[in-house]
């Protein structure tokens, strides 16, 4: 059975794309079968995985509107892992989900053929709380939150798993908390310790031991169309993402038959 993550964090510039390019990459190198979705419209997990989104027939768009099958819409990259693009055509779909008949679920349903073909499948969310980010929390089982450790994460942190609780309730009683990353982390800093301590005292194991390191690496990769993987395989960035998908799986692993709900989880 496929694991479906919702990288997900209304607050912007935490991670999120580099997370899920990274992660994906990493997920290849370790045998696995991977689906990236990119469902932000500004298209940079499509870009940073060596996809022209200016140069796409079908895009993530289109499977949403209905008018394409996830199937056709998907691409292989260089990287190994397949990809679900998008493009700047995805904006309008915040606004037509609003009229379409199940518009919570339209990416559920078009997963439904082909989740079973992969071991995990890793959606981007867009930096808000918007119908698309909706549509991939009730696709999801599993909600993977990077965040920096500063104090306005904490309080955005809050609205997400409200967000969160309610879809489990309304529409996903199988999303679940899957785990909080710690991203551009620097250990140095008193703040990010003391952020730190705050997130394993509530989160408890639901935070990654994996912290992913402020890396110049993990910032040029994406200028190149690559994953840190690919771009330089010994930068911290790209080991730290490897450890992440380590862990990931032995997590997976461990806890197939558990059925926490997000009250408990959080």
């Amino acid at each position: 059975m496929s694991k479906i993550f919702a990288v997900a964090n209304q607050k912007g510039g935490v991670g999120k794309t580099t997370t899920c390019v990274n992660l994906a990459a990493s997920l290849i190198a370790s045998r696995r079968r991977v689906l990236l979705i990119d469902l932000d419209p500004q298209g940079n997990a499509t870009m940073g995985s060596g996809v022209d989104k200016s140069q796409l027939a079908i895009s993530s768009y289109d499977v949403l509107a209905g008018e394409a099958a996830a199937r056709d819409a998907i691409v292989t990259t260089e990287s190994g892992f397949d990809l679900l693009p998008a493009n700047g055509d995805l904006s309008a779909a915040e606004v037509e989900l609003l009229d379409m008949e199940g518009r919570e679920s339209r990416l559920r349903k078009a997963l439904r053929p082909i989740a079973g073909d992969y071991d995990y499948v890793v959606v981007d969310c867009p930096p808000s709380l918007n119908m698309l980010t909706v549509n991939a929390l009730c696709a999801a089982n599993g909600v993977l939150i990077p965040m920096q450790c500063e104090y306005y994460a904490l309080e955005g942190l809050s609205a997400l798993i409200d967000t969160i609780t309610q879809i489990q309730r309304a529409a996903n009683p199988e999303l679940r908390i899957e785990g909080i990353l710690r991203t551009m982390y620097d250990p140095r800093n008193s703040l990010t310790s003391d952020v730190s301590e705050q997130l394993s005292e509530y989160f408890g194991e639901r935070l990654y031991r994996t912290c992913i390191p402020r890396n110049v690496r993990l910032a040029e990769a994406p200028s190149y169309g690559k994953p840190a993987l690919e771009y330089d395989k010994h930068s911290k960035g790209a080991i730290a993402y490897l450890a992440l998908a380590g862990e990931m799986t032995r997590r997976h692993a461990a806890n197939q038959n558990s059925s926490r709900p997000v009250a408990e989880a959080v």
